[in-house]
């Protein structure tokens, strides 16, 4: 069998505590989750992976979508009444289901971590963190697709789930 096409297989460094507990009722992405917070538990095993992060104002979380449901190719997203390909959206519904945050750091204690402007559901199994770096981003982004016909009221009003 070729490398690209075997299983691959993680196992959850840690689980997300959120007040999201149902889909329909969690925010989208982050920057419209703002007053919503979180912990990030990270098991005992990997504790000593956190050294050093509380030095970083964002962290990015990798984590497992558990709810996601069936993946699908095509998808109606949130910003949009078309349909597109899933891989131009940032929908759960993914053939794997791997969910990506950049979130606000605002404390450590120990293995937890305090994070702000949380959208992830409550149980989020976490894959990995990795620190946000601010010069190691890209710079002057050009295009954003059919994101670009989307006025910010409308997204924020619908990132927020108000129809």
């Amino acid at each position: 069998m070729e490398i690209a096409r075997q299983s691959i297989r993680y196992r959850p460094i840690g689980v997300i505590h959120s007040p999201h507990v149902e889909p329909a009722k969690t925010p989208i992405q982050p920057r419209y989750a703002d007053g919503y917070e979180g912990t990030v538990e990270v098991f005992p095993e990997y504790a000593a992976g956190l050294a050093d992060v509380e030095s970083f104002s964002h962290i990015v979380l990798l984590y497992h979508l558990h709810r996601a449901g069936r993946p699908r190719l095509r998808v109606v997203p949130f910003h949009d009444v078309v349909p597109r390909g899933v891989f131009s959206t940032r929908a759960p519904s993914r053939p794997n289901a791997i969910g990506l945050s950049v979130l606000p750091l605002l404390h450590r204690e120990g293995r937890m971590l305090r994070v702000g402007n949380l959208d992830i559901l409550d149980g989020t199994p976490l894959l990995d963190i990795k620190p946000h770096i601010e010069r190691f981003g890209v710079e002057g982004i050009v295009r954003s697709g059919w994101q670009q016909g989307i006025e910010e009221e409308t997204a924020r009003r619908r990132e927020r789930r108000e129809g």
